[in-house]
């Protein structure tokens, strides 16, 4: 024999002691026994010639032990099925991998048979965010404590998706039960869970009588506990605001006492939460005839307290409710601010009455900032004063004070074409104008006339010189007034009429300076340059002063609206005196070669 065989042999021979085929002698390993048992102990499935020849050779041991195995090989199977259904009954979300070897598996096998969860289990459930099952695990507990207390132990499920839990829940909340949740009630025998609810039942009714009672709408002859009155009734007793849908409810039903009740509880509420706001809760009267209540209301939408408002809080010791209010007014006011609205003289007073200096320079600064921006001032490092005293005064059509009018002319903002000097400018036209009604003194027509010309308002100026002078004996008053009207029209380039004007101031006052230089800026507009010069000479002739017409000739040149003219003109002025009228290179067209 050789080795492999007495190894097949002694295999052999083990196998039939583990299988319990020892009364088959045969250990010839060509015996069909052998191959069987090396099938079984593999855990291969065998066929109907094998298991029928353990049969012939009654080998029940053996078929038991394989049998058994058999179911063995099928358990996890059955486990994982089990676990499966197990899962999907309490709700774990199929992201969650738990294999059958997890501690949920127990969890959920001690739930499903109706076991307590201990302290530890609870707590892998949430470590594990297995919300959903603590939520049925809390659930299966108050289903329990509800059995008890509404006497429904017989009744065996703990499933909170029974019906007696739905029910158990509505009795615990002194909710109506429906019919067929009574009717279930008593087909499960359930007469003491039954006896408890007809008693709450009668408790309700006894208390919807006396809550109709209490608000006077006993008239109401419906005495259903699912009358809508009842839940209306509810809400009063336990000071819960009435929605209008249930006032309107209440007025069909003609019930005005219970509505009446339901205003003045209702402002009584009010009035509790506005002394709480207000810190006025040690006025403990809740009469709503109050002065306290009406004032209260008052600050909540307007908290500004006039002189009376304080005397009578300081009279019942509300000094506290003064502080609140001031607070909050203050408040409002910093947040108009801050979204960019403008504090009256009125509110910056308060503030300064009331020591919010912080609140005005804020409002002040803010203020400061949007009067900039209007005025076109864009220089970002303008001190605020004198300026902002200024625009305030431009703001409220004020005149300006001899002081900060020599200011405006220190910081260099009436001698250019700004929107402050047009304001001031604008100021003074007005002044005059009523100067003139006022007094009568026709003076004040070329000073309006003027200063309208320097707001940019030619027609204003044109408006107010129009007049018949030969109703005036004062020539040089006429010559004054026809040189005003003339540079107007010279504004609006309307060079006929001005020349008209000025050859008229020259007949009325020839020996002024004033009608001349009109005439030498009517021909420089022109391009008559010659003929201006021959104008502007007979001007300083008459007192003009040579800084004042080169002045205005460089004003001509700023204010041309053509460039190749403007770039003639500044090349005649060189041309013609290239030290004195120097300034003109910078009026040159600055692509013109011959520069």
């Amino acid at each position: 024999m050789g080795k492999d065989d007495q190894i097949r042999f002694k295999h052999f021979a083990e196998l039939k002691c583990k299988y319990q085929a020892t009364q088959c002698e045969d250990l010839s390993p060509s015996n069909l026994l052998y191959l069987i048992l090396r099938k079984i102990d593999l855990e291969i499935e065998l066929n109907e010639l094998e298991f029928n020849c353990l049969k012939e050779n009654r080998l029940f041991e053996t078929i038991e032990i394989f049998q058994l195995q058999k179911f063995k090989l099928g358990e996890r199977k059955r486990l994982e099925a089990e676990f499966s259904h197990l899962k999907a009954k309490y709700k774990v979300s199929k992201t969650w991998e738990f294999s059958v070897e997890s501690f949920l598996y127990p969890i959920l096998w001690k739930l499903d048979s109706g076991n307590n969860l201990t302290d530890s289990e609870l707590q892998f459930l949430q470590d594990n965010k297995l919300t959903q099952i603590v939520a049925i695990v809390q659930d299966i507990r108050k289903f329990s404590v509800l059995k008890q207390k509404y006497q429904a132990t017989k009744f065996q499920d703990l499933s909170p998706d029974s019906k007696l839990y739905k029910i158990l829940l509505k009795i615990d909340t002194e909710a109506s039960l429906s019919e067929s949740e009574y009717e279930w009630l008593l087909n499960h025998e359930l007469f003491k869970t039954i006896e408890i609810f007809e008693q709450q039942e009668s408790a309700k009714q006894a208390k919807f009588t006396q809550l109709k009672i209490k608000y006077r709408a006993s008239k109401y002859p419906d005495t259903s506990l699912s009358s809508k009155l009842y839940l209306i009734l509810q809400k009063l007793d336990t000071e819960t605001k009435l929605i209008s849908s249930e006032i309107h409810w209440l007025e069909q039903q003609g019930l005005t006492d219970t509505i009446n009740i339901a205003e003045e509880l209702e402002k009584k509420r009010e009035f509790i939460a506005l002394k709480v706001k207000y810190k006025a809760t040690k006025y403990t009267d809740l009469s709503l005839s109050s002065d306290l209540y009406n004032l209260l209301k008052k600050i909540d939408t307007h908290p500004q307290l006039n002189k009376s408002d304080i005397k009578y809080l300081r009279g019942i010791n509300l000094t506290e409710t003064i502080e609140f209010a001031n607070q909050k007014y203050a408040s409002i006011l910093k947040s108009r601010i801050e979204s960019g609205g403008v504090l009256s003289d009125a509110e910056i007073g308060w503030l300064r009455n009331n020591k919010y200096e912080d609140i005005i320079i804020l409002a002040q600064e803010k203020h400061f900032a949007i009067l900039k921006r209007k005025y076109c001032l864009i220089a970002p490092a303008l001190p605020i004063e004198p300026l902002y005293e200024i625009m305030l005064k431009l703001e409220k059509q004020e005149r300006l004070d001899a002081v900060l009018v020599v200011q405006l002319i220190e910081k260099g903002l009436l001698s250019h074409d700004g929107m402050i000097a047009r304001a001031y400018y604008r100021l003074e036209a007005e002044f005059y104008e009523s100067e003139m009604k006022r007094t009568g003194n026709k003076w004040s027509i070329p000073n309006a006339s003027s200063c309208w010309r320097k707001a940019k308002e030619p027609e204003q100026a044109l408006k107010i010189t129009n007049l018949d002078l030969n109703k005036i004996n004062d020539n040089k008053l006429k010559s004054a007034i026809s040189v005003s009207r003339g540079a107007a029209f010279r504004d609006i380039d309307k060079l006929d009429n001005a020349e008209i004007c000025a050859m008229q101031a020259i007949d009325y006052q020839p020996d002024t300076h004033q009608p001349y230089t009109l005439m030498g800026a009517i021909c420089y507009d022109r391009y008559q340059y010659d003929k201006g010069n021959v104008w502007f000479e007979k001007a300083i002739q008459r007192g003009a002063e040579t800084e004042d017409i080169d002045a205005e000739i460089k004003r001509i040149l700023k204010n041309a609206k053509n460039d190749d003219k403007r770039d003639e003109a500044a090349q005649y002025l060189l041309k013609k005196d290239a030290k004195r009228y120097a300034w003109a290179k910078d009026y040159l067209n600055k692509q013109n070669p011959q520069k």
